[in-house]
């Protein structure tokens, strides 16, 4: 084992994760490393201003650096006050003034997704459907082609039936984007929160157009359509919860 004395002089330049590790050493090691000094000292480095008065700000450096020092992941989040059996999406698509697909879909039908992806589809948009990531998506029966000449754009609205109210989701937005690789064509629109949320803003939907090749080129077999809030809501609960957000009319 160390000396004291060689304790003593080198935990004053270890970062905080090891200083807790050294903690786990023994008895004697943990209470050299929980001297506030040595946390006072990292505190210094991170917070400087918080090591300008007589005392710390908690009740101890070392709280205060345990505390802030990264941010808290994982936290619990209540039950959304939204279930999908309450809403209705109301999915618009068109290409130049023609509308190829109008459909009010049940809540349920967007959670329950496309089953088995159809045969023809390619490998990484198979691989992105049959992963276990949380991802609504709806099956398109019958099946529609699009040239890729022509401008298609969408529209969505999501209705609850608890209060007969409606949200915008994307507004007419146009399909700018055609992943050739990932078989997608992408569309978004930022969402209108409600007031009552005046610090959240900025999230976007997406609208993907799901497709596979049919044969003749510049044309696309579109067999399914997705829509996600990249990482702004990866679960269920947190899709609920971003929909409850919206400027409800």
């Amino acid at each position: 084992m160390l000396s004291e004395e060689v304790v003593k002089a080198v935990f004053p330049f270890l970062e905080g994760t090891d200083l807790v590790s050294c903690m786990g050493v023994s008895k004697r090691w943990r209470e050299i490393a929980q001297d506030d000094y040595l946390w006072k000292c990292l505190c210094a480095k991170r917070w400087p201003s918080t090591c300008k008065r007589p005392s710390p700000p908690t009740v101890t450096y070392y709280k205060l650096f345990q505390t802030f020092h990264k941010r808290q992941q994982g936290r619990t989040l209540l039950p959304p006050r939204l279930s999908f059996n309450e809403l209705e999406f109301y999915i618009d698509i068109w290409t130049e003034d023609t509308l190829i697909f109008s459909e009010v879909v049940p809540g349920p039908v967007l959670e329950k997704g496309i089953g088995v992806p159809p045969s023809g589809v390619g490998d990484m948009l198979r691989f992105h459907l049959e992963s276990p990531e949380y991802k609504m998506t709806l099956p398109v029966e019958p099946r529609f082609s699009i040239p890729e000449s022509q401008t298609v754009s969408v529209s969505v609205l999501v209705g609850r039936k608890d209060s007969d109210r409606v949200a915008r989701v994307i507004d007419k937005s146009k399909f700018d984007y055609v992943d050739r690789t990932a078989y997608r064509a992408l569309a978004y629109d930022y969402l209108d929160f409600s007031p009552f949320y005046p610090f959240v803003a900025g999230i976007r939907a997406w609208i993907s157009l799901l497709f596979m090749d049919c044969g003749n080129e510049g044309v696309i077999d579109v067999f399914g359509i997705e829509m996600d809030f990249c990482n702004n809501a990866n679960s269920k609960e947190e899709v609920l919860w971003l929909l409850d957000m919206l400027d409800w009319k």
